[in-house]
């Protein structure tokens, strides 16, 4: 194997076909030369609709390439590999362009039958690399790895430029310190029901409260638990390597920008980036998939169709009365045009959300991952945004489950399809029947069904697409609880991944992956509930843990401490990749965010509507201005029109209220204690109360007035133009170098105090228990 950092070559060679039929190399081609291009409805899935894709059938070519890795160890020569989903290659059957003229008088598009016209100024595929290398320009372009058809290594991992070194090294013991964390809370909680069970037999009575506040700390442990079991399996080493494909020899891409409603200017900055990808221009074309049929989008598509030839703009009707399933059908839609328009459908589609910037090289970083194994349906980039506000008091960043989550399940391979920035295989699609409806969560199903089919999906990771998270409160919430019913709606028409024809092919890894996120997603309802069981053991007066002797107090004491320590420690090491403060404000987020998401789930899975139940509804966030104006300082609305919209619109008085509650019986619970006789009593009163390490009602309480904090003094963001650095002759805009990081804040900081400070409570615990 080659040395981490060595560049290698992998070649893809074509295959001379000197047979009169077909090489066992290739797929089944489409032999269906019917008016409509339909699946056959024994690929769809049940519980899932597909729209009927209509226009005359694509004329297909194969193209075949073999994978060749000149790496000492690597794959043998030959090893066979195909070019996609057999579309022909709009280029080579086509006539040559006309320039520079698309549109008449009337503004109806003119341009040639070639969709993809050679560009006059033709990109160099070597662009994007030259950074990488510290050569002079004439040595880089005499590489000898630098040839048509061929793909180059650059690093043996694709994260290399997200961590490396001593975080990296440290970051393998994240599923031993894990494994300890787990181990001594399960210990911990043993002693809990031990002792409770000794005191009810020394003292002859019962102790419901105590049962009901282990209950309690275990199924709020549960989640945790399962969450934490799964970044155990960070010990199956991930091998994904850093990639790019060379030369012009290249597969034929549909570029798809989705947007439906969102501003023209930020729609355009998203295919402006399309449209300067760094991939011959007779290999990708980009269609505006506009659902919200804005004359000024298509004016201005229509307009940069001048410079960009290989550009469209298509919006399609709607009907009254007829669901179009939103962005699925909006997606379906754009699959059936693309082989109604010249040369047909691409080998791969690719999509995009309006706001998501791609860098120049996506394209080229995300398809070789396609490239080298026939069976990879789908190659998927984190998403990352330019605008998230300093501290991001919201957690609206992904960074814990694109930086920590998402390689571990790529390294088991259930890498999910995340809605923007991926590249999925034609054949793939044709298997499901194109994107699934029915559904909030598209994305997801995708991968899913394509799973249960048995092909493969990959998390490229590797900073390819930059965009904006939801400017206001008010689109936050409704982004998540969003994702949360679509995963939630899937897992159940695909029954948990559990069993049925559509998942018969996935492995127990997919099958436990799918299950668990469904499963967290639901454990919100229960999570909600048992929050209140602590402030009404203490408004009952009741102490929190039970115990015979005080003997068995001091290892309780102890138990607690160890677990609590071992799971800071596991903080810290888990957390390395996404950041420390991010996988914190992540914790923070869980907690004060279930209200939220377990409301919309009891609304649209358990409720009737004559209770108030709802149907599933979607609206894009992202790139809607609020109307506070939340974040920009000259134009925010005054504190009380916040504070009131957050109370009566968003469950601002659920989160005052649970607050208030529970500082009320800290302090009768509290109070209570005072009236003991000795010092030492009102100290053990104290710390089997409300003080019982580590002080979780602080946690909550503060976690749960993060909205509160938010309304009254929101974050500052910079007008999104000073994000980007645009080029003035093209107007090519990327985001900055600053914005792309998370600036820290002082909340943060004061959270960080909280966590050190209970973490020194509870070690002065510990060494009260040896002397009181």
């Amino acid at each position: 194997m080659a040395k981490e950092g060595e560049m290698t070559e992998i070649n893809l060679v074509p295959i001379e076909d000197n047979s009169s039929g077909h090489s066992s190399l290739d797929r089944p081609s489409r032999t269906d030369t019917s008016p409509t291009y339909a699946n056959s409805n024994s690929n769809r899935a049940s519980n899932f609709s597909y729209p009927q894709a209509k226009g005359p059938a694509p004329a297909y070519h194969q193209q075949r390439y073999s994978y060749v890795d000149d790496t000492p160890g690597g794959s043998p020569p030959g090893t066979p590999i195909t070019g996609g989903g057999g579309a022909t290659p709009y280029g080579s059957l086509l006539p040559p362009p006309k320039y520079p003229s698309y549109a008449n008088s009337n503004g109806a598009d003119t341009r040639s039958s070639s969709p993809f016209p050679q560009s006059q100024t033709a990109f160099q595929s070597q662009d994007t690399l030259r950074p990488l290398f510290p050569d002079t320009p004439s040595t880089f372009f005499n590489k000898e790895w630098v040839k048509d058809g061929s793909i180059a290594q650059l690093h043996s991992r694709d994260d290399a430029e997200f961590w490396h070194g001593w975080k990296r090294n440290l970051f393998y013991f994240a599923p031993f310190l894990t494994g300890l964390s787990l181990a001594l809370y399960w210990v911990y909680f043993g002693l809990r029901i031990a002792f409770i069970v000794s005191a009810q037999n020394a003292k002859r009575a019962s102790f419901p409260m105590a049962w009901i506040f282990v209950a309690i700390e275990i199924s709020v442990a549960i989640p945790v638990f399962m969450q934490n079991f799964w970044t155990m399996f960070a010990l199956k080493k991930r091998r994904r390597p850093k990639l790019r494909l060379i030369g012009n020899d290249v597969p034929t891409v549909d570029i798809f920008v989705t947007c439906c409603g969102e501003d023209d200017d930020l729609v355009l900055d998203t295919v402006r980036g399309a449209c300067a990808q760094d991939y011959p221009q007779d290999k990708f074309r980009v269609i505006v998939l506009d659902d919200g049929k804005s004359a000024g989008l298509e004016r201005m598509t229509r307009d940069l169709a001048d410079i960009y030839p290989n550009l469209y703009y298509k919006s399609r009707p709607k009907f009254p009365g007829v669901p179009h399933h939103f962005k699925a059908g909006n997606l379906n839609y754009g699959l059936d045009e693309v082989h109604t328009m010249p040369g047909g459908a691409g080998q791969f589609m690719a999509a995009l959300d309006a706001d998501m910037i791609p860098e120049e090289h996506w394209i080229r970083a995300v398809m070789p991952h396609m490239l080298v194994d026939p069976k990879m349906a789908l190659a998927c980039p984190p998403q990352l945004f330019y605008n998230t506000p300093p501290g991001d008091p919201l957690c609206q960043s992904l960074d814990f489950f694109v930086h920590v989550c998402e390689p571990i399940k790529d390294a088991l391979g259930v890498a999910w399809c995340t809605g923007s920035g991926y590249v999925v295989r034609r054949e793939a699609l044709d298997e499901i029947g194109n994107f699934p409806l029915g559904s909030l969560a598209e994305d997801v199903a995708t991968s899913t069904l394509m799973l249960g089919k048995g092909w493969k999906t990959a998390f490229v990771h590797e900073p390819l697409q930059f965009g904006t998270v939801p400017d206001d409160f008010g689109s936050h919430l409704k982004q998540r609880t969003r994702w949360a019913i679509g995963t939630v709606d899937t897992s159940i028409k695909l029954k948990f991944c559990l069993w049925g024809d559509q998942i018969k092919r996935m492995t127990f890894a997919q099958r436990t992956s799918s299950f668990l996120y469904a499963f967290l997603s639901l454990f919100n309802i229960l999570l909600v509930l048992s929050m209140f069981a602590l402030p009404i053991v203490l408004i009952m007066g009741k102490p929190l843990v039970a115990y015979a002797n005080f003997e068995q107090l001091r290892w309780l004491i102890r138990a607690c401490f160890a677990a609590v320590i071992s799971n800071r420690l596991c903080e810290f090491v888990l957390f390395i990749p996404s950041g420390y403060h991010t996988g914190q404000r992540g914790s923070r987020y869980q907690l004060w965010m279930s209200p939220y998401i377990a409301l919309c789930l009891i609304r649209s899975f358990v409720l009737p509507k004559w209770l108030g139940g709802q149907t599933q509804a979607f609206k894009p966030t992202g790139s809607l201005k609020s109307a506070l104006n939340e974040r920009d300082p000259q134009k925010r609305a005054p504190m009380w029109r916040r504070m009131w919209t957050l109370i009566a619109n968003f469950m601002g008085f659920f989160h005052i209220g649970y607050v208030y509650f529970t500082l009320v019986a800290v302090t009768m619970s509290s109070y209570r204690c005072f009236n003991k006789i000795t010092t030492r009593d009102i100290i053990i009163c104290l710390v089997t109360h409300a003080f019982w390490p580590p002080l979780s009602f602080i946690i909550v309480c503060s976690s749960f007035w993060i909205p509160i904090t938010y309304a009254i003094d929101p974050p500052s963001v910079k007008d999104r133009e000073e994000l980007l650095v645009r080029d003035p002759k093209t107007g090519i805009a990327h985001p900055s170098k600053e914005s792309k990081k998370i600036a820290f804040s002082g909340q943060s900081s004061w959270f960080e105090i909280e966590y050190t400070f209970t973490t020194l409570y509870t070690t002065l615990i510990l060494v009260a228990s040896f002397f009181i």
